[in-house]
């Protein structure tokens, strides 16, 4: 792995951190809007939806975080290419390259 490579890929490790520690304070943030009587203003399934999709936030990021540790971090998990750089700095957690990301229902 080259320098300029190794770098690019500290860069994502930092950015997928940051979005761990957001996800998780935005989802600890909802969980107690949802406690609340008046919901701070969110309707019922507006919230829940938010719950919901800052959840697979979290684990989507966990996952690339574990993926990193591994060392599987940019590897295709259907066909097992190498994806991109330039696709994994657009979507850090992305899991499948492109070809396989538009034909894989998961």
């Amino acid at each position: 792995m080259t320098s300029t490579v190794h770098n690019r890929i500290e860069v994502l490790r930092n950015r997928l951190e940051e979005q761990f520690q957001r996800h998780t304070d935005q989802l600890s943030q909802l969980t107690v809007y949802s406690r609340r009587r008046d919901r701070d203003g969110y309707e019922h399934d507006t919230l829940a939806a938010r719950i919901a999709a800052t959840r697979r936030a979290v684990a989507d990021t966990a996952q690339a975080l574990r993926r990193m540790a591994e060392g599987s971090y940019g590897t295709c998990e259907r066909c097992t290419a190498t994806i991109p750089l330039e696709r994994l700095e657009v979507l850090p957690h992305a899991r499948f390259c492109v070809p396989c990301g538009h034909s894989w229902p998961g």
